[in-house]
Parts: C-alpha cells; structure tokens; sequence
C-alpha cells in the first residue's frame, strides 16, 4: 500500500485528466467491480478506516503544533458560533496566516457539541469572515479539511445550507492571496469542498476525498450501506487516486502506521508541506494566481 502511495507522490500532476461523468459508464464499473477479488476493496477501506481514526489528529492538534501566536475568531457576526468550524490567525514558520478547519472533537459531549465536524451555514458564513480578514491585510489562508460532510438536518437546509457552501467556494476562487487545502482526514461532499478551493489541494497520505461518502453512496447505489466497501473502492477516494485523477496537487506523508502513530511528526511533515506551496505561491501575482486557480478547477473532470 504505501509503496503505491509513494510511487504514485513522485508522479507530476496530471492537469485536465478525462474522467468519465456519464451515468451509463459508472454503472459499468460499479457492475464490474463486484466481481474484482476484495484484496482490492479491502485495501481502499484501509484507508478509509485510517481516515476515522478516533486518535488521528485533528485541525486544532494540528494548531498547536505549527502554530504559534494562534488567536481563534468565533462566531458569523450574525447568527451563532459553529464549533464545527474553527477559524483564527497565526504565525506558520515566522509568516502570518488564516487558518480555517473542521473540528471534530474527542470527547462524546464536545463530538455533539461541534456536530462531529458537519458544519451547519453558521460555521460557512464564519470561513467567510476570516476569508475577508485575509483578503483585507494580505494574510495567505490555509484550510485543513476533515469533515463526514455538510449538517444534514432540517434547521441547516432552512437557514441555506447549499448556499452558504455555494458562496464559500466562490469567495475562495475570487481570493487574491495565495491559499492551500491539505485533506487531513474525512473529505467528504460539498461540506469539504466548501473550504477546499485552493491553489494548492494537499492530502496526507492515509485521509479520503471524494463527493459522497462510501455509506453513503452505497445506500443510493445498491440500498445497501453493507456495500460501502464496493463504493469505496468505485470511486476512488484515496490520495494516490486522486493525485492521478488531478484532484489534488501533492500528497503528504504520514508516519508509517499513520498519522495517529505519531502526532508531532506528521505535524511536521505537514507543516513542511503548507510553507513549501506557500513559498511557492508567494511569487505569483493577485491576477495570475485567481487565473490560475479558476483554470485548475474548470479543467477537473473534462471529458472528451
């Protein structure tokens, strides 16, 4: 497994790849991956399992390991304060940032309390706000991303829950400052993508992306979740995947049992990875960079 990751990481990324979207198609290999032996299936679930690893770090584990001077901004100024969702400015290797990411939680009562990581408009409308605060003094925004998906419930819809994810992305294109994503865990459906629309889209090497999760899909796809692991495996949620899809840019190590192995050193390895892109970034013009960002996206899952 990780000798696939690793040869797959040293691959450049493949702009512009030609990804089927077409019902028909997608049907046939969910068809045929049925009969594909379960070493296959078992392999992606790894990752999955790794993904949700209740010790894996989270975005404020990941804060208070490169971080320093970090100061948390709460609330939309409007409505309510979403735990699933924590925002603030620090100092990254001696540069100040914006950081926005999902929180999770550890504990039962601070798991409800941020709603295991699903933020509800509230904690968009807050990304928003910190969002602005970077355009505003130039701050670049890193966003740490590890998220089941957007709150499901009904209070979330009426207060505009597909809006807000919406209005999210579009803020992070328009941005002028330079801005990285790393998947640190879960990425899953729009409540990921909503802060993932970056010039760089990082993932460490053990967390999942992809527009639904493996549940999920198998729920609607076979009315079975017991499936999840055939849905995995279809649509190909992994890093190495998804670096040869041209969904992300660059993967991340891990340390070798993953990232819950040893917190410190994948900060460190994180951290390295967020000051390389930003360094990366920093030479670009406000212009070239929004061009840049806009092209990469709209070339993702073209197909000919």
């Amino acid at each position: 497994m990780r000798e696939r990751l690793s040869k797959l990481s040293s691959l450049p990324l493949l702009r512009g790849t030609k990804v089927s979207g077409e019902e028909e198609r997608l049907q046939k290999q969910l068809r045929s991956l049925r009969d594909e032996p379960t070493s296959t299936e078992d392999e992606i679930w790894e990752f999955v399992e790794l993904a949700r690893h209740p010790e894996r770090p989270y975005t404020l584990d990941y804060v208070e390991r490169m971080l320093d001077d970090w100061v948390e901004l709460h609330g939309d100024r409007g409505r309510a304060d979403d735990g699933a969702i924590v925002a603030g400015i620090g100092r990254l290797a001696g540069r100040t940032i914006v950081l926005v990411g999902h929180q999770k939680g550890r504990e039962v009562k601070e798991r409800v309390d941020r709603q295991f990581g699903m933020p509800h408009p509230e904690g968009y409308a807050k990304a928003m706000r910190v969002m602005d605060l970077a355009e505003r003094f130039g701050f670049p925004l890193v966003s740490l991303i590890d998220t089941p998906g957007a709150y499901p419930g009904v209070a979330a819809e009426q207060h505009g829950q597909g809006g807000a994810i919406a209005r999210s992305q579009a803020k992070m294109v328009a941005l002028g400052v330079p801005t990285v994503a790393c998947v640190i865990g879960e990425g899953m459906s729009g409540g990921a993508v909503a802060i993932a629309a970056a010039d760089r889209v990082l993932m460490q090497e053990n967390a999942i992306y992809a527009v639904i999760s493996p549940e999920g899909c198998a729920a609607i796809l076979w009315r079975d979740i017991a499936e999840a692991k055939k849905a995995a495996a279809a649509f190909r949620l992994d890093a190495g995947d998804c670096l040869e899809l041209g969904v992300i840019d660059a993967i991340v190590p891990e340390p070798a049992a993953g990232a819950q192995e040893s917190p410190d050193e994948a900060a460190r390895l994180l951290r390295d990875a967020l000051v390389g892109a930003l360094e990366e970034l920093g030479s670009l013009p406000p212009d070239e960079r929004r061009r840049s960002r806009r092209r990469k996206f709209r070339e993702m899952g073209v197909y000919a």
